[in-house]
């Protein structure tokens, strides 16, 4: 059995019928993405246009609370040698400000090639550049947070797997 990861782990705890938030945090936009009350499907939700902190919290606040949200999936830019540069530094220091005001629980999730995935299947489904553009940011928030539901509904089958 493979051990879920402590952030991950929370996530999973959450009492039933909370949803998880989908985030792709870029200098300019904030992709989002929603799963599903049962935590099993992840849903492109919208792209934020960033202003100042206090608005895009406040926008955020309102996510959750009217979606009901449980807690957060951050896709996490990390290099290809797996090390942290300063895009991953500003995406954990808009969380560490987010958890002030929105205080849940968070989970980074590796979102190494996760746009360039998510453009390869628009540009295979003959998505013109402008819909690429309009919807790659929260469709990569799904992509993200889809990958964090498939490990946690995996840790959830292997427990339950008889040896």
């Amino acid at each position: 059995m493979i051990a879920l990861e402590p952030a991950l782990a929370a996530l999973a705890a959450l009492p039933r019928g909370q949803r998880l938030l989908g985030f792709d945090i870029g200098t300019k936009t904030i992709g989002l993405a929603m799963s599903d009350v049962e935590r099993t499907l992840a849903t492109p939700l919208e792209t934020l246009v960033r202003t100042k902190f206090g608005k895009d919290a406040e926008r955020l606040g309102e996510h959750v609370r009217r979606y009901g949200i449980g807690g957060f999936v951050v896709g996490l830019p990390v290099n290809m040698d797996g090390s942290e540069g300063p895009r991953a530094q500003a995406t954990r220091a808009f969380m560490r400000n987010l958890g002030r005001v929105l205080p849940l629980p968070v989970a980074f999730w590796d979102e190494r090639l996760s746009t360039a995935a998510v453009q390869r299947a628009l540009i295979d489904a003959d998505a013109s550049r402008a819909r690429r553009a309009e919807v790659v940011d929260r469709m990569a928030a799904a992509y993200i947070l889809q990958g964090a539901l498939d490990r946690i509904r995996t840790s959830r089958s292997e427990d339950t797997t008889l040896y």
